[in-house]
């Protein structure tokens, strides 16, 4: 798996408006200065010196240096031909890591002009390729995702991959019914952004991309951010937040949604989702939808930022609809974040076919007010005085049972999943560390009380990470509760954020700041949650195994491996227990309609993101973006009308989708949690014997029959 450079972002408030015309920079300007120059040699003492991964700085790094930086500057192989590359290799394949040592940046820099060069060639050539006549009645294919082909041969090649780019897009835009002059419109200004954005990089942005290349080839989590990143960065560290709450990266040609920050208007809305695209942006109520497909990912933040209470409207490719649509139109009112919104949530859910109530704290990440603390203030919002809280209060209400729910939670503060673990087991170790010396450090719980003594489920996803990974493994090593879902992220490792300028005494200038792994977590059985992740004991089938997901598909990640386990006491649980709740589990799961219908929903959006190439066949193209859409519908509304909700009516018109209502949006919210749902189904069977689950189903069923005769 070739290392995809992950650009993250969270979308904040911009102080200024984004420049129409950025001036383009001369050939003569992009040369490293004295300040990329000091700080390579900070950033190559650092890793060489403090980073956990030990790796030499050689021939073997150098080649990985090369085809990393090549990747980050076209990483969908559609500019740089095939001699570029071999020129490149012959070059520089086994001499980067001496130029890093002897600070000689050059050879970034030489290769950025052929970049460039070749950028211009070909948004050139689009000039000619707008003024043809195409037939759409041609059966041919166009390869839209290239990461994994070869480079053109030569320019005729590379000619004929752009005549199928370019008569792709007009497809895609012609589907969409703009008229002809707007296509070929949309177009040149698209193409010209492709241009724009690369020949308004300055040296700066060069050395990033290239110190990014050499960092995420040791690691996939260390990184260089120049002063503008690391300003972002900041940012984004920050508790109060303003702006939609998204998180972003670049994917080929788009812009897509990695995350969304819980009690954002992104989230707060339930228009936008992972693995969304961004291919439009407007501001205001009606302003002018601008194409963003091609553009930096920097240049679409800066065009989605905005102070609170502005309207911001997005133009989404929904994950799963494929790049050839069709799209839709979200309005979202940008605001601040609240730490509040982020905070856990707890609910009550009362069992089908059972008296048992069980309480669900919903947990979005791992948080606490470090400014109140820091102010010694005594009633300092965190994670665990939240759940706490929760707990104490849920308890009141005679559950059976406590579900704590950690999908999508990416982690947070190391300390707040200590201190959680320590709410549901008595004093004892709970995560331990080991830092790049082989130093061993076990973090225990530091309250010697247990405030919840309960049944207990918790409930993971793919994207739960971190300080999620650390919390649902120590429950899972205590045997205290039952985990399940789907296997873990797989992010075992601890990064520290150092900032350069502590290096230098040129402090008139930003050197910018290094994120560096410094440790790796492991738990108190002695296994790592790196890579694997923490593995469910019970697996839902939603659950999918590739190596597309989670750390694993980090080219550099570390790989799983284990220390000497802690001394600690677990649970006392009757072994086949959970087993035999898995068997339940499976025979409910296996004629549950409302999973049947989940997984084949899934698995039409699995088919969907894989595809790599699409007819440009226009007839092809509409039967099958309408016979895609068809069947989402269809099974939307079969789990509506099997969740006793009105199934919802799509005509052509609703097919070329503009916006999703808060009417829609609220209806929707309102359909149950069918993973959720399992799971406490699942704490069910473990709270009550199967014997007595049978006896209740049949006092159920008598109370139902007398009720009904009684009417």
């Amino acid at each position: 798996m070739k290392t995809r450079l992950l650009a993250l972002l969270i979308l904040l408030p911009l102080l200024a408006p984004v420049s129409a015309e950025i001036p383009f920079v001369r050939e003569s300007e992009l040369a490293p200065g004295d300040l990329q120059h000091r700080s390579t040699r900070i950033i190559t003492h650092i890793i060489d010196t403090y980073h956990y991964k030990k790796r030499p700085l050689d021939d073997a790094l150098s080649a990985d240096i090369l085809e990393t930086y090549l990747e980050n500057l076209d990483a969908n192989r559609s500019f740089f031909l095939q001699p570029d590359i071999d020129d490149f290799r012959a070059r520089y394949r086994h001499t980067l890591d001496d130029s890093l040592k002897q600070v000689d940046l050059s050879p970034a820099y030489e290769i950025f002009k052929v970049f460039r060069k070749r950028v211009r060639e070909r948004i050139d050539y689009t000039t000619q390729l707008l003024d043809r006549e195409y037939d759409f009645t041609i059966d041919e294919d166009y390869l839209f995702d290239r990461r994994d082909s070869d480079w053109a041969a030569n320019t005729a090649a590379m000619n004929e991959l752009w005549r199928k780019r370019v008569k792709n897009d007009i497809l895609n835009l012609k589907l969409a019914e703009k008229e002809t002059g707007d296509i070929r419109e949309t177009l040149q200004k698209r193409y010209k952004r492709v241009m724009n954005s690369t020949f308004q990089l300055k040296n700066s942005d060069v050395f990033q991309s290239f110190i990014n290349a050499y960092t995420t080839s040791i690691e996939p989590h260390t990184a260089y951010f120049s002063p503008r990143t690391s300003e972002n960065f900041d940012i984004s560290m920050r508790l109060s937040l303003e702006g939609i709450g998204a998180v972003l990266r670049s994917d080929s040609d788009y812009t897509q949604v990695q995350r969304i920050i819980p009690g954002g208007p992104a989230d707060l809305s339930g228009q936008l989702k992972a693995e969304d695209r961004i291919i439009g942006v407007g501001q205001d109520k009606d302003g002018q939808i601008i194409d963003v497909v091609g553009w930096r990912l920097d240049d679409v933040v800066d065009l989605i930022r905005g102070p609170k209470g502005t309207v911001l409207r997005l133009e989404v490719l929904a994950a799963g609809v494929g790049p050839t649509g069709p799209g839709k139109i979200i309005t979202l009112t940008r605001d601040q974040i609240k730490l509040e919104e982020q905070s856990a949530q707890s609910s009550i859910i009362e069992v089908p076919d059972s008296t048992i109530k069980v309480g669900v704290i919903d947990l979005p990440t791992f948080y606490v007010d470090f400014a109140a603390l820091a102010r010694g203030d005594d009633d300092y919002r965190s994670t665990t005085r939240d759940v706490k809280k929760l707990l104490t209060d849920l308890m009141k209400e005679d559950v059976q049972g406590i579900v704590i729910d950690l999908r999508g939670n990416g982690g947070g503060s190391l300390a707040e999943a200590l201190d959680l673990t320590g709410l549901f087991i008595e004093q004892g170790p709970v995560v331990q560390t080991r830092d790049a010396s082989g130093r061993v450090e076990v973090n225990r719980d530091p309250d010697p009380s247990i405030h919840y003594t309960g049944p207990l489920a918790v409930l993971v996803d793919r994207n739960s990470a971190s300080a999620s990974e650390i919390f649902a493994g120590a429950i899972q090593d205590y045997k205290r509760g039952i985990i399940i879902g789907e296997p873990t992220f797989g992010k075992g490792t601890v990064q520290n954020i150092v900032d350069l300028n502590r290096f230098t005494n040129h402090s008139e200038r930003d050197h910018g700041k290094l994120k560096t792994t410094i440790a790796q977590f492991y738990r108190i059985s002695g296994g790592s949650n790196q890579h694997k992740g923490v593995i469910p004991d019970i697996i839902m089938p939603t659950a999918t195994h590739s190596d597309d997901q989670g750390e694993r598909s980090y080219a550099n990640a570390l790989p799983w491996d284990k220390v000497e386990p802690a001394r600690f006491i677990p649970a006392s649980a009757p072994v086949d227990t959970f087993e035999k709740v898995r068997s339940r589990h499976e025979k409910r799961v296996e004629n549950d309609e409302l999973f049947k219908l989940l997984l084949e929903e899934l698995a039409l959006i699995r088919e969907a993101n894989e595809r790599k190439s699409v007819s440009l066949r226009e007839s092809t193209r509409k039967e099958e973006r309408d016979n895609l859409m068809q069947a989402k519908n269809k099974l939307e509304n079969a789990m509506r009308v099997a969740q006793g909700l009105p199934p919802v009516e799509m005509d052509d018109a609703s097919i070329e989708e503009e916006a999703v209502s808060d009417e829609e949006s609220a209806e929707d919210d309102e359909m149950s949690d069918i993973i959720l749902m399992e799971t406490t189904k699942i704490l069910n069977d473990l709270i009550i014997p199967q014997e007595q689950i049978e006896e209740n189903l049949k006092t159920v069923k008598k109370i139902d029959v007398n009720f009904d005769s009684s009417l």
